[in-house]
């Protein structure tokens, strides 16, 4: 039932993603290598997420699909592109990933006299004070539903038969990038539970007590995008399989 090669994809590239992403985060605003300038610091991130994504899609894409983000993988299943059974190994994948790339940066971050779990963080999620502009829980849960709907609404269509499967990657990572950069001041952006849950494991305390949110609001999201891909591909019998992100790159 289980495919070990895609569900090894699944893991190594999530803990990818967490560590070099979720590194430039806590750099830039952790550390404040980006200097005083807040709006550098998005930008930093928001490509380190985007082009961290764009790579990996080239490179285990044709593996596994590169869903690397269970809120991805749910909206495979809501389409009925991947079998439940398949996406709960996906899950698991996912999950363990995000966490030990969430270790593994924490590991290397701890080496330096300046870190501190207290005042540098490790790029995590949230709401209220520990959101740049203190939104509320409800503005962050609306959010990360809005941004998660948009992304893998790009995903699915980027890899449906109807798409330039050649251009799928750069779609998706842009499609990362660009969520980022609006929600970035707003939440941190998750967009995926496996991103989030990791760094809150971590960091414990407000982060961690926070985490549902981020793991609830982007499932929310990734259903609504599927069920808007399914409506517009209602008369339409030429999708892509779950596992063809990059199937033909």
């Amino acid at each position: 039932m289980f495919n070990p090669r895609k569900l090894l994809a699944e893991f190594l590239g999530t803990a990818i993603l967490v560590f070099i992403a979720v590194g430039a985060a806590t750099l830039s605003f952790g550390f404040h290598l980006a200097g005083l300038s807040f709006a550098a610091g998005i930008v930093m991130t928001a490509l380190a997420f985007g082009l961290v994504l764009v790579a990996l899609v080239y490179a285990i894409g044709p593996i596994s699909g590169c869903h690397i983000n269970p809120a991805v993988t749910i909206g495979f299943v809501a389409s009925g592109r991947m079998k439940i059974q398949e996406a709960i190994g996906y899950w698991i994948a996912q999950i363990l990933g995000g966490i030990a790339g969430a270790y593994l940066l924490w590991a290397v971050f701890t080496s330096s006299p300046y870190y501190s779990k207290s005042t540098v963080g490790l790029g995590a999620d949230g709401w209220g004070s520990a959101s740049k502009l203190h939104i509320s829980a409800g503005g962050a849960f609306l959010v990360e539903v809005i941004l998660t709907f948009i992304f893998v609404m790009v995903v699915l269509f980027a890899t449906s038969k109807i798409a330039r499967e050649a251009m799928a990657g750069l779609a998706i990572g842009m499609a990362l990038l660009f969520v980022h950069i609006v929600g970035i001041a707003l939440t941190g952006t998750s967009v995926n539970p496996a991103r989030s849950l990791g760094p809150a494991l971590v960091l414990g305390g407000t982060a961690l007590s926070q985490v549902w949110l981020f793991i609830v609001a982007p499932l929310v999201g990734g259903v609504i995008a599927a069920l808007v891909y399914m409506f517009f591909m209602a008369d339409t019998t030429i999708d892509a399989p779950a596992d063809a992100v990059a199937s033909d790159l």
